[in-house]
């Protein structure tokens, strides 16, 4: 599973559905839908916000906008909460700059070998910004991250 703290805008077609995929999964774990992957290190931060149920839903509708803005057709009823208010003010979970640049790294080294033109395109982005709901703290690679 990769939750990228990446605005998604930063991931290919590949990766952006994927990261739906697995945003999906996580949202179930985090609502006890299913008793597959509870123990993943990456829901940690989900589970540390105020409001994991939020959480997950705003990170979910940053993923369909973006979807949507590529002409993509992410089923917005398949997100728990509504993008409304409430989730859209949600509170922002931080991520530190170490983990941000762990991630852009391991992004342009799987962008170089599968979407080379989306890696051009993306790459003068320096430094990568953040998900819509992380805000960029100073610090090193999270204690969760299991990426060699």
């Amino acid at each position: 599973m990769r939750l990228w703290s990446l605005d998604p805008a930063m991931l290919d077609r590949q990766g952006l559905i994927a990261c739906w995929r697995e945003a999906l999964l996580a949202q179930a774990v985090l609502l006890g839908r299913t008793k597959g992957y509870t123990q993943h290190p990456q829901l940690e931060r989900f589970r540390e916000h105020p409001q994991p149920a939020v959480a997950i839903s705003a990170y979910l509708h940053g993923l369909r906008d973006e979807a949507t803005r590529r002409g993509y057709k992410f089923d917005p009823q398949r997100i728990s909460q509504p993008l409304d208010e409430h989730t859209g003010s949600a509170a922002r979970i931080a991520v530190t700059a170490g983990q941000l640049d762990l991630e852009w790294q391991h992004l342009l080294h799987k962008l170089a070998v599968r979407s080379p033109v989306h890696r051009a395109d993306v790459v003068s982005t320096e430094p990568p910004s953040p998900h819509p709901l992380f805000v960029v703290v100073p610090g090193p690679v999270a204690s969760w991250e299991r990426a060699s």
